[in-house]
């Protein structure tokens, strides 16, 4: 009885001290609609690896900007990247709640980062979690 005891307090203790606002409030990933309007042949790549046609949801690394080409027979490929900015408001609160260890939980699981949607109009913010970006492909008739 005592050793689950024990053994209860230090899971209880490590979940508390290997996390940090970042990853409560948004996790080192993030779900990602992307969306080709008006082209549902187009084919999707997101940082060199295809992923579908048209419209995807997928899941990515915060830590990474994202870049996304499309390509479509007859058209000319087209590449867009889509920046992350630093999660300036989730940084301060880990470094008040956490600490040192949050700063560094933060920063090494990629929690610290987001996609630009302020400075980006192709990006919506959904969530947290959840963002939606929008490729125009208008050149491609």
């Amino acid at each position: 009885m005592m050793k689950k005891s024990i053994l209860l307090v230090g899971f209880l203790s490590s979940t508390l001290i290997f996390n940090s606002c970042g990853v409560i409030f948004g996790g080192s990933r993030y779900v990602g609609d992307i969306r080709v309007n008006n082209h549902p042949n187009a084919e999707i790549y997101a940082n060199g690896e295809k992923i579908g046609t048209g419209e995807v949801t997928k899941s990515f690394k915060r830590s990474k900007d994202l870049k996304i080409e499309v390509k479509q027979d007859g058209c000319e490929p087209k590449s867009q990247v889509f920046e992350n900015r630093f999660r300036t408001g989730n940084f301060i609160l880990s470094v008040i709640t956490f600490g040192i260890v949050g700063i560094a939980v933060d920063l090494g699981t990629g929690a610290s980062y987001k996609p630009d949607h302020r400075n980006n109009d192709a990006i919506d913010k959904v969530s947290d979690k959840k963002y939606i970006f929008n490729v125009d492909y208008s050149q491609c008739k």
